[in-house]
């Protein structure tokens, strides 16, 4: 899913000699945000017009994302295909820009998959996922060609009575990873008997193997990879065509600067959080090899690449998160401010007008680490701010850190929370307090170096 972190150790004592306010944790901006918020007028134009929170996407870094995994698969020299992981956002353009930059979708759901197609994504372009998966999906996906990655032998067998002779399913096995404690694949038994199910459906046509690795660890991908093309052989020695292998996703994205991450890693300790608040890991925001390079890094190791292309292997990947990588941002309005104390020290605590269900980091008992941005810009004096959201539960907070903004917010401010498409914008969304959920506004180059917005159509 891209949601898996790395645990820290807070040492204890000390603490209440350690300033209140955390350090920075700046987060990279791409071009296009940088132009967003030096403009003097949209972002208040976009709060007046939504009339709450809302989350602004732009496609075109998506298409940006696909061409750099292209372009590795190009280097390696090896025949790959990108699959967006499309739990990790339901925005329209996300999939529109698959379409339009040679993107397939990995969908889990009729919803999913229909939406994929609603936005012009071909049903051969599709990826099904998911346990056990209805009858309804199973249908729908064998009706539009889709690819279809089997969990469970029960579900190939109900697949090959769903699909037809005349248009065979496309099936891959899901592969529990040796070791793994994961209800998701299946054990070498089970593979062995899922063939001869195969085998024996006209229906099935079996196109290869697949699986899923949590953490980011680029060898361990590389290795299972070189298993499942030993798994591609065997297969086609029993007649099968057996052409691809998909890894998943669980590709890197780089939020932070190396030192900033360091440095919160070494130092972090209650101190820096509101009400003494403590969480036992985070994502790591620093990553040194994201995306696409961790995908190179991952053809490059044992020369899986030359594997691939001497077995005529083709690779699939599911990117999620990395595939939305600064690809859009969270906007909230300031509603009003406290001021608290810690270790005897002053802080904010603003209230803004949204929920941390938009910020989905905190369901995940964990923070959501990179600062927002407090705009507009003003001078004034640095201040450790933690931020509170407009519901009646203590604990919704989007930022139990105390964040060193760079002056005091007021009533009215934005704060814009970067790089949020991924997984952050709608995971957990909710009308709570029956507020709406908020909206995700498009935003479109224009001459002149400006930006025209719409809202997104899904």
């Amino acid at each position: 899913m891209g949601l898996e972190h790395t645990s820290v150790t807070v040492e204890p004592g000390a603490e209440a000699n350690e300033s209140i306010s955390a350090v920075p944790m700046p987060a990279h901006l791409d071009p296009w945000e940088r132009r967003l918020l030096a403009d003097p007028d949209l972002l208040a134009d976009l709060a007046f017009a939504m009339g709450g929170p809302f989350h602004v996407m732009y496609p075109p870094r998506v298409g940006h994302n696909i061409r750099a995994f292209h372009a590795a698969f190009t280097q390696a020299g090896v025949h790959g295909t990108v699959y967006y992981g499309k739990k990790a956002n339901k925005a329209g353009c996300v999939a529109r820009a698959c379409a339009e930059n040679g993107a397939g979708v990995d969908v889990a759901s009729v919803g999913e998959l229909t939406a994929a197609l609603a936005q012009g994504v071909r049903g051969a372009e599709l990826m099904v996922t998911g346990p056990v998966k209805a009858d309804e999906l199973l249908w729908l996906a064998a009706r539009h060609g889709a690819l279809i990655a089997v969990d469970d032998l029960g579900e190939l067998d109900r697949l090959a009575a769903l699909a037809t002779v005349s248009e065979p399913a496309r099936v891959l096995i899901r592969v529990l990873p040796t070791a793994s404690a994961s209800r998701f694949g299946m054990t070498p038994g089970e593979i062995d008997d899922a063939l001869a199910i195969a085998s024996g459906h006209d229906s099935i046509r079996l196109e290869g193997f697949s699986f899923h690795l949590s953490g980011y660890d680029a060898v361990a991908r590389a290795e299972l990879a070189g298993e499942l093309i030993a798994h591609c052989l065997h297969a086609r020695a029993l007649g099968h065509p057996a052409t691809t292998v998909s890894i998943g996703g669980g590709f890197g994205v780089d939020y932070v600067a190396a030192d900033a991450a360091l440095e919160f890693t070494a130092r972090v300790g209650r101190q820096w959080f509101h009400s003494g608040k403590s969480f036992d890991s985070y994502y790591p925001y620093h990553f040194p090899v994201p995306g696409a390079a961790m995908l190179a890094q991952i053809l490059e190791h044992e020369d899986l690449a030359g594997r691939l292309r001497d077995n005529a292997v083709r690779l699939a990947i599911e990117p999620g998160r990395a595939l939305l990588a600064h690809a859009g941002c969270t906007v909230f309005r300031v509603q009003g401010s406290k001021t608290r104390h810690a270790h005897g020290r002053p802080y904010r605590l603003l209230t803004v007008d949204g929920t941390s269900l938009s910020l989905s980091e905190q369901w995940f008992d964990s923070e959501y680490l990179p600062d927002p941005v407090l705009w507009p810009e003003r001078p004034g004096a640095v201040t450790p701010t933690s931020v509170g959201a407009a519901t009646c539960l203590d604990s919704d907070m989007l930022s139990w850190r105390r964040v060193p903004l760079p002056r005091a917010a007021e009533a009215g401010d934005l704060l814009i929370y970067p790089n949020t498409a991924g997984y952050q914008m709608d995971s957990n969304e909710s009308a709570f307090h029956e507020l709406p959920i908020p909206p995700k506004v498009v935003l479109h180059d224009a001459p002149g170096d400006r930006f025209r917005w719409t809202r997104d159509g899904s």
